[in-house]
């Protein structure tokens, strides 16, 4: 019998490496807790004694229809047949008086759309330990200067700083995958009031910034439309150097920029 859901997920079976992620999410007892993707509930079963409320969200009806049958029991699980893109985490943190914990293994082809969503939703969202492959969470988590470090990077870590827990080989799951997972801890803590930035104008500068990554800021900001009677201006206003390339400024740079370049957004 395959061991693949009709979504591509692959299933995880080291169980220490089970053990570590619930770890990682702590104390439970008073919390909500949404699991992206649960597959076969090998997480899932040890979340359920822990949590106060554990909401489980798996598109497969196969899936589902496992779940449902495993946890009929538990009163404090809850099982939805829904695409997580379509829950509403806002409505589910109100329930719960508080901001929700997030877990999830995060299929490759919906990685991007999910992150963006818990991105959208990052006042309902506390905590996320969430799974992707090695080569994603590299750019997630990434610093200044490195090759890694790109709009992924700064688009999630203007939600919140995100730190990588440890990486997991193929056979940790099954059927093994073709690369490598690494499990990352993502604190929701938005960094706007902080940068007093503007989320939509902000997050289209990044996006203008990095469009092409081998070409400098100034190159990339005239290509956006920009007179470069304002660009040399703005970058010196910001202490930004004439020849610097979006990979090398940090989120304040970036705000320093914003500033100079629009003074009252």
């Amino acid at each position: 019998m395959p061991q693949k859901s009709k979504l591509g997920q692959n299933f995880l079976r080291d169980q220490m490496a089970i053990q570590r992620i619930v770890a990682a999410l702590g104390d439970l007892s008073t919390r909500t807790l949404v699991e992206i993707g649960p597959g076969k509930g090998a997480i899932t079963e040890l979340l359920a004694p822990r949590a106060a409320h554990l909401i489980a969200i798996e598109l497969d009806p196969t899936l589902a229809s496992g779940l449902e049958a495993q946890f009929k029991t538990a009163p404090n699980v809850t099982i939805l047949r829904q695409d997580v893109l379509a829950f509403d985490f806002a409505a589910a943190a109100r329930a719960a008086g508080q901001p929700l914990l997030i877990i999830g293994n995060l299929p490759y082809y919906i990685t991007s759309p999910i992150l963006t969503r818990l991105a959208d939703a990052a006042s309902s969202v506390d905590i996320a330990i969430l799974m992707v492959q090695r080569e994603v969470a590299d750019r997630i988590t990434a610093q200044p200067h490195s090759r890694d470090y790109g709009l992924l990077t700064v688009t999630t870590q203007l939600y919140g700083p995100a730190t990588a827990l440890f990486t997991l080989p193929p056979t940790a799951f099954l059927p093994p995958p073709e690369v490598h997972s690494t499990v990352f801890r993502w604190a929701f803590r938005p960094r706007f009031d902080e940068l007093q930035v503007q989320e939509r104008p902000f997050l289209a500068l990044l996006k203008q910034c990095f469009a092409q990554k081998r070409k400098t800021l100034s190159n990339n900001l005239r290509a956006a439309g920009l007179q470069p009677a304002a660009i040399a201006p703005a970058l010196a206003a910001a202490a930004i150097p004439p020849q610097a390339r979006a990979e090398e400024l940090t989120l304040e740079q970036f705000a320093a920029l914003q500033h100079a370049l629009q003074p009252t957004s």
